[in-house]
């Protein structure tokens, strides 16, 4: 069982002199996350360290920190509270004191770990991205099933001939969704997949 983040968090703290600062953020993409940190990055900081974790793929930076002090303490601190889909960014001011090696992972770590665990969290659900075109006639049953499969109703545009919906479907449920859909319109519409929501 894994978590995500509901939304940004954030969290400071000071190390000897060195202001820490994590911010995190649920991301979906390698685009997503590194777009976060663009935007929270702080060029005039000594450091802008990161790691990312969404499902089996992950990246750290060190930022110029030496090898291995930052980034992977900050993933340690993703895996170690179980949290997919997230970026951390950890940016720290350089307070005059060095820290060492040890100090570093502590501090990296520890920043990275204090704003996941503040951070408002709900169950992580892997989700493949399809799209169903609904008939008027079946909306209402379709509608007031999709919550026995935790289906997230993404977009729903109605036209002339029924609902275009955007659904986000856990992975283990797809084959039975799309079973019970295509019986239910006798085969006249399928889920049909897309990239993501």
């Amino acid at each position: 069982m894994s978590w995500t983040l509901d939304g940004p968090a954030g969290r400071e703290s000071v190390v000897k002199g060195s202001v820490f600062r994590a911010r995190a953020a649920p991301v979906s993409s390698a685009e997503e996350a590194l777009a976060f940190l663009a935007e929270v990055r702080v060029a005039e900081a000594t450091h802008n360290c990161w790691a990312f974790r969404i499902g089996q793929n992950f990246r750290t930076s060190d930022d110029g920190e030496p090898g291995g002090t930052a980034g992977r303490p900050i993933l340690s601190a993703i895996e170690g509270q179980d949290v997919d889909g997230v970026m951390v960014v950890v940016t720290r001011w350089f307070g005059g004191v060095k820290l060492g090696g040890g100090g570093l992972v502590r501090a990296y770590g520890g920043a990275a770990a204090a704003c996941l665990r503040e951070a408002a969290k709900t169950l992580y659900v892997p989700r493949s991205w399809w799209r169903f075109h609904c008939p008027f006639s079946l909306h209402g049953e379709v509608s007031a099933r999709l919550g026995q499969w935790q289906v997230e109703v993404a977009d729903c545009t109605f036209g002339a001939s029924g609902a275009e919906m955007l659904l986000g479907v856990p992975l283990e449920c797809t084959e039975e969704l799309s079973a019970w859909l295509r019986d239910l319109t006798r085969g006249q519409q399928q889920l049909r997949a897309v990239e993501k929501a």
